[in-house]
């Protein structure tokens, strides 16, 4: 028997007041992402991306539809409930690496540890495990202006699956780096969240992270297509 989809969106619209007119972004969007699964989220700029993280990820509201993730219906929650939902339950990873400078890299990985209650040295040791894997172990008491932009960015994703979300979002995620720092931030990210079997949406417009996912879709004149990956380079 096959296993309910870690999201589910159900009728999905969002609509912004411009002036006296309504501008609708997207609506009727339905889609499944099964547990363990990456998907990448294209489409043209303004086409509604990173609207729809924000609604997966139970930071913004849909005008209608349903988001829901792992049985819990986002929509029906109050505000609180949805911050409290997020912060266990979803990592966010954006474009710009949002880390906070007054912090050391472990303390920004503790962070997220620490919201959700986890203060012991259990979390602080597994802080200190997840820096080891992504090779920056020697950075634990670094502040994040003496990192390259790639460290940083790699220090961001460590930072979004190190309290285990069931769902990993990010927006753009290697749009600020260079090719070989974005290789390796694509790397770690795909890694991750496969090896912990999580579900992952990435916003891109960059094909190498179109063709890493599991499953493309794409937003076409504010509805939801599946597509199929771009080619790879010629060998």
């Amino acid at each position: 028997m096959p296993s309910t989809p870690l999201v589910q969106l159900r009728g999905l619209a969002k609509s912004f007041p411009e002036g006296e007119a309504t501008r609708t972004v997207f609506q009727g969007l339905d889609a499944e992402i099964a547990r363990g699964e990456s998907v990448a989220l294209l489409g043209r700029s303004g086409s509604g991306k990173s609207t729809l993280l924000n609604l997966v990820g139970g930071i913004d509201l849909p005008t209608e539809g349903e988001v829901v993730l792992d049985g819990t219906n986002l929509t029906r929650l109050s505000e609180r409930e949805r911050t409290l939902f997020r912060r266990r339950h979803i990592g966010l990873v954006f474009q710009s690496f949002n880390l906070i400078p007054t912090l050391t890299v472990i303390e920004n990985l503790l962070l997220p540890l620490e919201l959700n209650g986890r203060t012991d040295a259990a979390a602080r040791a597994a802080a200190l495990d997840l820096l080891g894997r992504i090779g920056l172990a020697d950075r634990a008491g670094t502040y994040p202006d003496r990192l390259s932009g790639g460290e940083q960015q790699r220090i961001a994703v460590a930072r979004a699956v190190v309290h285990d979300p069931l769902l990993l979002l990010a927006d753009e995620p290697t749009g600020s780096l260079d090719a070989e720092s974005g290789s390796r931030v694509l790397e770690l990210l795909f890694g991750l969240a496969r090896k912990e079997g999580r579900a992952m949406i990435v916003v891109t417009h960059n094909d190498a992270v179109a063709r890493s996912a599991d499953r493309v879709l794409a937003l076409r004149d504010g509805r939801l297509v599946e597509e199929t990956a771009p080619a790879g380079p010629p060998a």
